[in-house]
């Protein structure tokens, strides 16, 4: 593995690939199941939305009003199921911006294949959106988030719920996966990296995909239909380039954009919880989603 300037504050992390293999799978995700999700003392309730999994986290001490929502889809390379730091983020994105955030527990590759993740996603999203009254969410502010694999996941749900005239009120995407031609500059370079390279990432998609036709959200001509969007990438990452070219696409067509790109940064860097960059990324992510929902609560401590 070659050095790349990745901030020290991410420690052992800035020097790890994590291995991804069907021998992995399952093991890995015995051992998430077993980990604390550092939720103690939150707002949590184990639902199902529609056929599917999911976590709901309220805020503490949330008026009884219907409030606004997040639907998110964790990122894990569409085979690894939700990290203990994806949970800490929805507790934070809930506090901070006063929302429920539902955490789908999506079915993952290899054993599931596409499409049947973004099959669960869409469904998810829909339970939600179509019931809001039901789950004391505000259908006016709904919006739709993920990290990684999951980004991925969040923009083919935008699409299926614009089709059928559910569009989410906003967009999260963090380091987003949008492009399985993997063709960029990014992808060509970033071949070792840590935590994600792009070797990783054509095992990803075979594992995903397993030789099914499929077009990415990078290869969609029209983006229009997409709500405010924010997009945040890290630096030595290959799947950099995919992000920035996706919001540079967005804006040309007239969707509102934030875009942040972080410095000395790599994939996943949100399971450093201590580092300066990993609060302020969350911090700019909770002061996005309060924006798009018009939240009048009071801002988290810096």
């Amino acid at each position: 593995m070659k050095k790349y300037p990745i901030d020290r504050s991410f420690g052992l992390f800035a020097r790890f690939a994590p291995p991804f293999g069907r021998a992995v799978f399952a093991l890995a995700d015995a051992a998430l199941a077993l980990l604390p999700k550092g939720l103690r003392g939150a707002r949590t309730e184990r639902v199902r939305l529609g056929n599917v999994p999911a976590l709901c986290i309220r805020p503490q001490g949330a008026p009884q009003s219907p409030l606004p929502c997040l639907v998110y889809f964790h990122g894990g390379g569409f085979a690894f199921g939700a990290a203990p730091y994806h949970y800490q983020n929805a507790r934070a994105y809930a506090e901070g911006a006063g929302c429920a955030v539902f955490v789908v527990d999506y079915r993952l590759a290899p054993k599931h294949p596409y499409p049947l993740p973004q099959s669960d996603c869409i469904a998810a999203y829909r339970a939600v959106a179509e019931n809001a009254a039901a789950w004391g969410v505000d259908p006016a502010r709904i919006a739709v988030g993920g990290d990684s694999a999951g980004g991925c996941l969040a923009a083919e749900t935008v699409r299926a719920a614009a089709e059928c005239g559910l569009r989410p009120r906003f967009l999260l995407l963090v380091y987003p996966v949008l492009d399985a031609r993997m063709q960029t500059r990014s992808m060509q370079d970033y071949t070792d990296t840590p935590m994600w390279n792009a070797r990783l990432n054509e095992k990803m998609w075979r594992f995903y995909l397993q030789g099914r036709a499929y077009r990415s959200p990078a290869e969609w001509e029209d983006l229009s239909f997409f709500p405010p969007t924010y997009v945040e990438a890290a630096r030595f990452d290959c799947l950099h380039d995919e992000a920035a070219a996706f919001a540079q696409r967005l804006r040309a067509q007239g969707v509102a954009v934030e875009y942040l790109d972080t410095e000395g940064t790599m994939h996943g860097y949100d399971i450093a919880r201590r580092s300066p960059f990993t609060r302020e990324a969350l911090r700019r992510r909770v002061g996005a989603l309060r924006a798009a929902f018009g939240s009048d609560m009071k801002a988290p401590p810096a």
